[in-house]
């Protein structure tokens, strides 16, 4: 069987730069490998592809194969046959595989990892913003040892597992080749050496457990679910990598009236017969005090009524939502004989006729929802 064009191989035009040709390699690499890929035919796919990069990315060597194709190039016959170095791109590829450069990785400066801590508010602490007093515990790098893990006056020592490497070795063959596989040193976690004599306020860990308080500042019109970022407040990083965050998770609690929709208020108020039917002026709580509300004569159930602005402020605006009333009516469970007789009295005027009403429960929701 004939062999493909190599820049067909790697999908690259025949003017294609040496970073594109690196590119287009990477992406065939991580699709074909082997130890990703376990159709029958990756392998072969996988040979192909080495092939045409070792060629292509030599530029003596695609010189000649631009001149007079494979034959120029003669039979390369995959990894075993000519030099390339693909330690970088198999380091960048296939770290995670046991292939060497894990070392270069583990030295690396990473970040520390992020926390998470719920702060319980009251409703009116969600809607106004407060400072609160939050207390917490983590691992700081310890002030005895400055994160040496050894006893002040004392320094590690080089492991003689790895002489220092972080990591052992082991050659074994595959079809590519004779491939290192490195793996994590055992005797010294990776790090290259070892501590003989700990510090004591740490004992080696290089950290130390400690409780920290802070006054947080919580913005006005915030919700349950809402997460606030402190910066570098989380646990510390390895290898003089940045500092975490730490994640505040608030939780407000039920309020024994009021509801919350978004950054509207809800109330479902109840109003006596007399009161809906001869109209009134009533006190209305609020979360700024209460508030006069006109009733009007003949209000029916499920009448919302709006108090503009006593709603929940806007996180990224200014203004607020507002307040939306639920007027329900109060039918008294127990009458009086002088409060029997008046409803008697008003019955025999009012007659017996029932009407189909044209709105229900969900509809009167629906308004005061502002559907």
């Amino acid at each position: 069987m004939a062999k493909r064009d190599y820049y067909e191989v790697l999908g690259v035009s025949r003017q294609a730069s040496l970073e594109e040709i690196k590119q287009a390699f990477r992406k065939l690499a991580r699709q074909y490998h082997p130890d990703v890929n376990k159709d029958p035919d990756a392998e072969e796919k996988f040979k192909e592809i080495n092939e045409a990069y070792g060629v292509l990315s030599d530029q003596q060597k695609r010189a000649q194969y631009d001149r007079f194709g494979h034959s120029g190039v003669g039979d390369m016959g995959g990894f075993r046959d000519y030099t390339v170095d693909f330690s970088d791109i198999f380091e960048e590829l296939f770290g995670g595989f046991g292939f060497s450069g894990g070392q270069r990785a583990r030295n690396m400066p990473r970040r520390g990892r992020d926390m998470q801590l719920k702060v319980e508010m009251t409703f009116e602490e969600a809607i106004f913003g407060v400072e609160k007093d939050i207390e917490f515990e983590r691992d700081e790098i310890c002030s005895a040892c400055g994160g040496s893990g050894t006893e002040p006056g004392t320094k590690p020592t080089r492991c003689s597992t790895c002489d220092g490497l972080g990591e052992v070795r082991q050659v074994r063959q595959t079809f590519l080749g004779s491939m290192v596989q490195s793996s994590t040193c055992p005797a010294c976690g990776g790090r290259g050496e070892v501590i003989v004599t700990p510090c004591q306020t740490c004992r080696g860990s290089r950290l130390e457990r400690k409780k920290v308080k802070k006054k947080v500042s919580i913005p006005a019109g915030v919700d349950s679910g809402t997460q606030i970022r402190l910066a570098g407040e989380g646990l510390p990083g390895s290898n003089g990598g940045p500092v975490g965050n730490l994640y505040l998770l608030l939780d407000v609690k039920a309020h024994k009236y009021f509801k919350r929709h978004e950054n509207d208020i809800l109330l479902n108020l109840d109003i006596n017969i007399a009161q809906a039917v001869l109209g009134a002026e009533v006190e209305v709580p609020t979360v700024d005090g209460d508030e006069k509300l006109k009733i009007p004569a003949g209000t029916q159930p499920g009448k919302v009524f709006t108090l503009r602005g006593k709603g929940v402020p806007y996180i990224r605006r200014s203004g607020r939502g507002n307040q939306r009333v639920i007027v329900n009516i109060s039918v008294p469970a127990k009458l009086s004989k002088e409060q029997r007789e008046l409803f008697e009295q008003l019955a025999e005027t009012l007659g017996s006729e029932t009407i189909p009403q044209e709105k229900g429960f969900l509809d009167w929701l629906n308004e005061a929802l502002g559907g």
